[in-house]
């Protein structure tokens, strides 16, 4: 393993981070959460923000965390689909289909939730109102939030980015056959 600064990581890999906040955007205007700021890319920490209001139920503070998971898995998926076949069955990919394989593994790279995420999240879990049941959810979600966090050091969000663009399109391929 080699270390890379992750300001360069940002810079290579800024169309993920744009969904990544388009994401927790969406989850907002979804759930009728006022949204007050939002930096869709930036070349420092942090790459990008959502400011909101702070929702009327806990529930939806979870959701618009974790959103970017589902929406950059799929988005980075979906991107990645129609180059799945030139690029590994084919071998007859062109620029096109390898700048596809790129969009997909840099979108999905950033579908892990950050420790800003994580942070709302916890915010919640410390009120006293919140329920058993949400708590239940929340300190699970936090808990892998952070190991996700952590697993970026050893390369995870590139291992599930390329897992994501590799790996869906062929499991889908292989099961249509």
């Amino acid at each position: 393993m080699f270390f890379v600064p992750g300001i360069i990581i940002t810079l290579l890999t800024f169309p993920g981070v744009i969904v990544h906040e388009l994401a927790h955007q969406l989850f907002c205007r979804w759930f009728k959460v006022p949204v007050f700021e939002v930096v869709y890319f930036q070349p420092k920490n942090p790459a990008g923000y959502v400011l909101h209001e702070v929702p009327q139920h806990k529930w939806q503070t979870i959701m618009i965390s974790v959103g970017p998971f589902f929406i950059n898995t799929i988005a980075g998926a979906l991107i990645a689909m129609p180059a799945a076949l030139p690029v590994f069955r084919f071998d007859n990919a062109n620029i096109g289909d390898y700048l596809l394989i790129y969009l997909g593994v840099s979108i999905a790279m950033h579908a892990f939730p950050s420790r800003g995420d994580a942070q709302s999240i916890i915010n919640v879990m410390k009120e006293e109102s919140i329920s058993i049941w949400m708590k239940i959810i929340g300190w699970p979600v936090v808990g892998l939030i952070y190991i996700g966090s952590l697993g970026s050091f050893f390369w995870l969000d590139l291992i599930y980015g390329m897992a994501v663009a590799a790996g869906i399109p062929n499991l889908i391929i292989w099961l249509m056959r």
